[in-house]
Formats: structure tokens, sequence, C-alpha cells
């Protein structure tokens, strides 16, 4: 990294001149006399020659031994800078190139030069964001050196310069040799600049060295008041500087880019060249207004909020601080197994509800009735299909939750507390922003059980201890059947797949107009509703994970999560997207993997895209689909929003011109 203008960032670039004249040290030579060492120091190939030995360890200033180079970052530090970044979303745009199928054709290397340049442009963005903050513009640019001339290309006419020779813990003499010639020419550069600012970081460079797959970072510093500037002999005065006067660390070289061109963004490839980035913007813009320190103590916070979540308690009484987990057969939440009775906890009870049974909720202003129908779903809690006692003509879905009288806070079920308590939240919500769209469901009622008996609750929050006290419901509006069921009875076809894209995609883009994002999407959450109408139609139901804000994270499921979500426990613009892909794909007969961890997901999920298998698939269906899915293969991971609007008038489009039937869009969002 280094300085283009006092207010821009480029990669090996000589600082442009600005008007200040102050100087940061004292000089025993002209300035014309380092301008002129500069413009003779040009041949990396000598330089290395140069420092053959040295690099070797066969002269006598290393003493017969090979230079022992420090590393730049020790593993505290990488992880403290892990910790500080943990949220950040980084995503290059352009994927590096395949390295198995590299070659050295202009193409190839034009490829991986975009790559390179996304690649730093969003560490710069990301870094100034989480350090400086997102209100003010960054102050950064990206640009690629070309060969030794020290102008700027763009990153297609640039050309490779060197490998890293497959990945070696350590870079060879050759490439190091070339690393440390361009270091000392950022120096030189620096050294002889009229800005403070340029001259003030004169004594230290971070290099970064990367091929399309590995990465690592060169940290060379030294006063260069101590180099002689023999103009007759430029290379020897530049190796005994490197020699004797300067320090010289190197990290690690370990893999940047996975085999989709992807940056492992928290792996310590990356982090290492990350953190090369952040010194460097220091250097030219000052400390961050959020230090690193103060984001990395956060860190604890952060995990014991997860911890809150998860419903996970330390067990200090061990003394080894370590957990012992159980994953139930139906929940995607996790608990801790106790070793000893020390808790005693009673048996989960769900309240039942037979059909033709009336269950009445008090919802603040008057009481209701409802009669179940049927049970939509036998999971676990169920959701049921109800009529109105005093409306006999309608039907609705109803929940019913837990009650909080027989676990403490800390144990009540999760699933029923997002499939409940979460989704009335999440639904008023929206009906706070104004999202009305026929595809998403709409919150006819809610509120607690009026259980039999007598009741004397202490408060409105309170329990009397009846096993039905305080039992939330909500009603929601309309009725269907789910996904799930019409695949189990052969009625998931062409045109329900066309139509549930499309309806989905509708409820998703009404949904992200206001910020809000699905999380869950699987076939036990979408339903077809056939209300008499012409056409039936498709409601993406269970908002009880939605997405409100940063710090909210989605349910972990193997097969319909996706994969910024099984990576990173958040979603991007594209996560609901490419769940609904997933969704298309088994619902239309996709061969269902045999999945038991996040890593065999992953691995499915970067396989079937890489090879096209879900691609193809849906263009089995209609070439629409295979487009859709190709386009949010694109974005997937990245921060840049789904473009709903353009999708959904070309599933309108296909719909009406294959099936010869309409859309009704008149309330679609």
């Amino acid at each position: 990294m280094e300085d283009q203008s006092p207010d821009h960032i480029s990669v090996g670039s000589a600082p442009k001149k600005s008007s200040t004249s102050s100087r940061g040290r004292h000089r025993n030579f002209s300035s014309s006399t380092c301008k002129d060492f500069l413009r003779k120091f040009v041949d990396s190939e000598l330089l290395t020659s140069s420092l053959e030995d040295w690099f070797s360890g066969h002269s006598e200033d290393c003493g017969f031994r090979k230079p022992a180079f420090d590393v730049p970052f020790d593993l505290t530090e990488l992880q403290n800078f892990d910790y500080a970044l943990e949220g950040v979303t980084f995503q290059q745009l352009v994927r590096m190139p395949n390295a198995l199928y590299a070659s050295t054709s202009d193409v190839f290397e034009a490829s991986a030069y975009l790559a390179l340049e996304d690649f730093l442009h969003a560490g710069i963005k990301g870094l100034w964001q989480t350090f400086w903050g997102p209100d003010e513009t960054m102050p950064f640019s990206v640009a690629c050196i070309h060969s030794t001339s020290s102008k700027f290309y763009p990153a297609e006419k640039a050309i490779s310069s060197g490998k890293l020779d497959g990945g070696d813990q350590e870079p060879s003499p050759a490439v190091l040799g070339e690393a440390l010639f361009f270091a000392l020419r950022v120096l030189l550069s620096r050294f002889f600049g009229r800005s403070s600012t340029v001259v003030r970081n004169s004594d230290c460079v971070y290099l970064l060295l990367v091929d399309s797959q590995f990465g690592g970072v060169v940290k060379v510093q030294g006063d260069l008041n101590k180099l002689d500037f023999d103009l007759n002999n430029v290379y020897d005065c530049a190796a005994e500087w490197i020699k004797k006067h300067a320090k010289i660390s190197v990290s690690s070289i370990d893999r940047v880019w996975n085999k989709l061109g992807n940056a492992n963004w928290g792996d310590i490839g990356t982090l290492q060249v990350l953190i090369a980035i952040f010194h460097s913007m220091i250097q030219f813009y000052g400390e961050p207004k959020y230090s690193l320190h103060e984001l990395a103590t956060e860190h604890s916070s952060r995990l014991q909020s997860r911890r809150s979540e998860r419903h996970l308690v330390d067990r200090h009484a061990n003394g080894n601080g370590l957990f012992r987990f159980q994953q139930r057969s139906h929940s995607p939440e996790i608990v801790e197994v106790q070793e000893e009775a020390a808790v005693d906890v009673k048996p989960h009870e769900t309240l039942r509800l037979e059909i033709g049974s009336v269950v009445l909720m008090d919802d603040a202003y008057t009481q209701k009735g409802f009669q179940i129908n049927d049970i939509l779903t036998d999971s676990d809690p169920p959701i049921y299909t109800s009529t109105p006692v005093e409306e006999p003509t309608k039907t609705y879905l109803l929940y019913v939750g837990s009650s909080p009288s027989h676990l403490e806070p800390a144990w009540e079920d999760m699933n029923s507390w997002y499939q409940v308590q979460r989704q009335t939240k999440v639904l008023t919500v929206m009906k706070q922003r104004c999202i009305s769209s026929r595809y998403i469901p709409q919150m006819v009622s809610s509120g607690r059980v009026i259980h039999p008996g007598p009741c004397n609750k202490p408060n409105s929050n309170g329990s009397c201890g009846h096993p039905w006290c305080s039992t939330p419901m909500l009603v929601t509006s309309p009725v269907g059947e789910t996904i799930s069921n019409l695949i189990r009875n052969g009625l998931f076809g062409v045109e329900e797949a066309l139509r549930c894209c499309h309806d989905c995609l509708s409820a998703l883009a009404a949904a992200a107009s206001a910020g809000i994002r699905h999380g869950d999407i699987r076939p036990e959450n979408v339903i077809r509703v056939n209300n008499g109408s012409r056409h039936p139609y498709f409601v993406l139901i269970g908002w009880g994970h939605a997405i409100l804000e940063d710090r909210d994270r989605p349910v972990m499921n193997l097969f319909f999560s996706s994969t910024f979500a099984l990576q990173e426990g958040k979603l991007c613009g594209a996560s609901d997207a490419e769940s609904l892909i997933y969704l298309l794909y088994f619902s239309c007969g996709g061969v269902c993997p045999e999945l038991d961890s996040v890593e065999s997901a992953l691995q499915w999920r970067e396989t079937s895209w890489s090879r096209r298998v879900i691609q193809q698939k849906l263009g089995d269906i209609s070439a629409v689909l295979k487009a859709f899915a190709d386009y949010v293969d694109s974005l997937c991971g990245t921060p840049y929003p789904m473009d709903y609007e353009i999708w959904l008038k070309r599933l309108r489009r296909t719909i009406n011109e294959d099936h010869g039937k309409e859309v009704d869009t008149s309330s679609s969002s």
C-alpha cells in the first residue's frame, strides 16, 4: 500500500508531491542525489543478485547463516484483529481466476489484476467503514503498478511479474528480493517527498505478495540516512543497507483465495493482508476513530449475547469452561446437557389442541374464540387452521406457543418463541412500516390463551400457575397448503415452480423495501393459497427468524440456508434468494445430499454451483429460472442488493407467455 497523493492509497507507487516544504529529518546529501539514485535503481534482479549470498547464508555479513526474519504480526495481534472485524462484510466482485487452469495469457493476467483490485478495494472500504466510520467519504483509491516504471495502468493492461511458487511457507529469494526492491523504491520516493505526511512515513512500508491463490506480507523498516548514496554502485549500496540497517519482517504464505476465486476473509492469510492495509491507512490518514482494541474487546460481549440467544450457560464449576451440546432433532437451537442434576428442568409441555376444540384468546381488547379445523404442519410446535367462532365463513392460521410458567425464560422452548412471540413482533413492524403484499401473511390477532377456571395472576405479564396461563397465541391470514404437502402429493410442477419463485420474490422485495429479510425459507414456510380466485398464489410464512437489524441472526439449515449464512451467521443481500433457489431445486426433484455438518453443506454448495448442477436442474424447468440462478450465484456473498423488479417482470412474462395465464399484481407490493 502506498500514497498516490495525501488523500489516496494505491499499490506500490511513488507519492505525488505536494507544496508543503517541511522536512521530517536531517539529510547529509542533496535531494537531487537521492533522485538520481532512485533513477538508477530500476532492476530488481540486480538487487536480488547482490543479496544472493546473504539469502543463502554464504557471506560474512550474516555470519554464514541464512537470515532469520521475524513475522510482522504475531498470532495474538491477528486474533484481536479478527475479533475487531467480527461481523464486517468483505467481498470482492471479480473472482480470482481458477489457478488450476492458469495460463500466461493476457486474458488470465488481466482477470487476476481485476480480481486483485476488487479485493483491495473491498478490504480498504470495509476497514474504513469499520475503524473510521461510514459517514465520511473514503479518501483512498486503488491502482496497480506496472513493472518498474512507477506508472499506473488499468488492471486490464497490467502484466504479472511473478508468482509465489505454489504457496510455500516462506517466499523464495527471488520473490523476496523483488519485494525488497520495491520496498526500497517506495521508501526512497517518500524520503525526498515534500509532504510532511509522506516524509514522516519514509522509514516503514508494507508490501503485499499475492498470486491467484496465496498471499503474504513483507514489512521493511529502516533509516535511509544510513544508506550510502553512491551513484556508481547503487545495487551494492542498497544491498548493504538492507543487510545492516533494515529490519525485515516476513509473514508466512497462506491461502487467500479459495478454488472458486472468493477471498477467505476470516482466514489467517487474508487477515495478514488486511492488517497490513490497515497499518498503511493509519500511516497516511492518522489514527482511526474506533481503535482496534475497542472493537476487539466487544467480541466478548457479542459472544455472550450469542450464548444468551442459544441458551448456553458457562459451567464454571468444572473449571474448564467447556460446553457439551445436544442437537435436537427438529430444532436448529443448541442447548447445554447438564452433567449434574444442578437444574431440575421439567419436561417441556406445549399446549396441544384437538381438532374440533375451541380455544379462547384475550387480545387485550376483547375475547375471541377459534375452533380448530385441522393441523397444517405436525411440527413442534404445530400450526393449526382455525375458524373464528363469530365468523364461521373465515379461516385463519393459528400458532400457539409455550407457557412461561413451565420453564425459566432461559430454558423456554425457542422454536415456539420464534414462531409466536418473535413472528408477532415482525408482523407488527411490517404493519408499522406500511408493508402491504398479498404474498406476506397479515396478522389478524395476537394475545394470550384464556384457560378454564379462575386466574389469579399478579399482573398482565405474570402467571397464576395454571399450565395454560399466559400462553401466547398468534392468528394470521391467509390459509393454504405447504409446499411440503404439495410435493408429497405430486402437485408441485413447472407452473407451481414459476409462480412460487415469482410470489416469494415479491414477498422478499416488499420486505426488503423496509430493510427486512426472511432468513428461514424452506418448504414448510411457503403455502399455496387457493381461495376461489382464478389462479392460486404462494405466500411466504414463518417470519419469526426475520432479520430486522444487524444483530439478528438467521436460522441455520443445512439444506436451505445460504452459503454466507452458514459461513458468517449473517445474511447478505442475496441470501434469501439463494435459499429460494435451493427450495426450488429440491422441490423440483434435485438430488438430496446427505448433509451432517456445516462443512459438508458448504462443500455441497461449492461443488453444485461450480459444476452448474443447480443451474442445469432449474434449466430443465424454465430458462428464466436457470438465468435467475446464475444471477443469484453472481451476487452471493456480495454487499450488493437484489434487483427484484427485473426478475419479477421476466417471471411474469414467462408465466403469461408459456401458460397463457396472468399473474395478479394488483396488490403484490
